[in-house]
């Protein structure tokens, strides 16, 4: 990795999304117990360890990449995969749990899906890493990383469905296709790490082994799929409210009452 070669957009923009994306955990929590009737300081109280469990988590994987303990790929199974496999399982296991639930019941849907528009700047930072060399072409649109695609259609797809110009079935249709196009990049990544380096020997991610760039995996791939996880729980949520008549916390619709 040409750590001397990396541009100040790449070692910051990683950073910078990734504590962007903890602020708006801290706050969607905060909004989303609001509007399901929670205190004002209970809802203080559960945005601020949100907030601070996901910079605990930052930090851990932080310290972990300073380590050099994630760059062992001889050993096995390699830590990275195991920080990898462990972070996805994360990311799905909370937006199944009762904190997503709360979040998607509390959140509109045009919200959750807006949210995904991270990953336009986020590819443009990748973009630059490519450039730089610093990672893999591979892994950016220039090669076979078409990420940026979700990131633009989920901020139209946000505005759409927050002025009623789409509903939910566009929701579905385009929470499919960006949840592939997450898994393709993913794959890709995993591919060019040494354990595989199905991209020869000159393009090779181990980049994603040193601070901040852990940040990448750890936080910002795990952000989007939690994201794509209360995306299906709010539009199962919405099937079961036209079914009932019932709003998402549980009342009754005025116009049903």
């Amino acid at each position: 990795m040409a750590n001397g070669l990396t541009s100040p957009l790449v070692f910051f923009g990683i950073p910078l999304l990734a504590a962007l994306l903890v602020g708006l955990l801290a706050f969607g929590v905060g909004r989303a117990e609001r509007e399901l009737g929670s205190p004002l300081r209970l809802a203080v109280q559960r945005a601020a360890l949100s907030g601070f469990l996901g910079v605990s988590w930052a930090s851990l994987t932080l310290l972990l990449a300073q380590s050099g303990l994630l760059t062992r790929f001889e050993a096995r199974p390699p830590p990275l995969l195991l920080l990898l496999t462990f972070s996805l399982l994360v990311a799905v296991g909370l937006g199944q749990s009762r904190f997503g639930d709360r979040l998607q019941r509390g959140l509109p849907l045009w919200v959750l899906v807006g949210f995904q528009a991270f990953r336009v700047p986020l590819e443009l930072v990748l973009h630059r890493a490519a450039s730089d060399g610093t990672m893999p072409v591979e892994m950016s649109f220039s090669g076979y990383n078409f990420d940026i695609l979700s990131g633009a259609s989920a901020l139209l797809l946000g505005a759409g469905l927050g002025f009623r110009r789409f509903g939910p079935r566009a929701a579905l249709v385009w929470n499919i296709g960006a949840l592939l196009l997450l898994c393709n990049i993913v794959g890709i990544a995993v591919a060019a790490t040494p354990i595989f380096h199905a991209f020869g020997a000159e393009h090779v991610n181990v980049w994603i082994t040193h601070a901040p760039y852990v940040l990448l995996p750890t936080i910002l791939v795990t952000a989007a799929l939690f994201g794509h996880v209360l995306v299906f729980r709010k539009l199962a949520a919405l099937r079961r409210i036209n079914a009932s008549g019932t709003d998402s916390a549980g009342r009754r619709r005025p116009d049903r009452a």
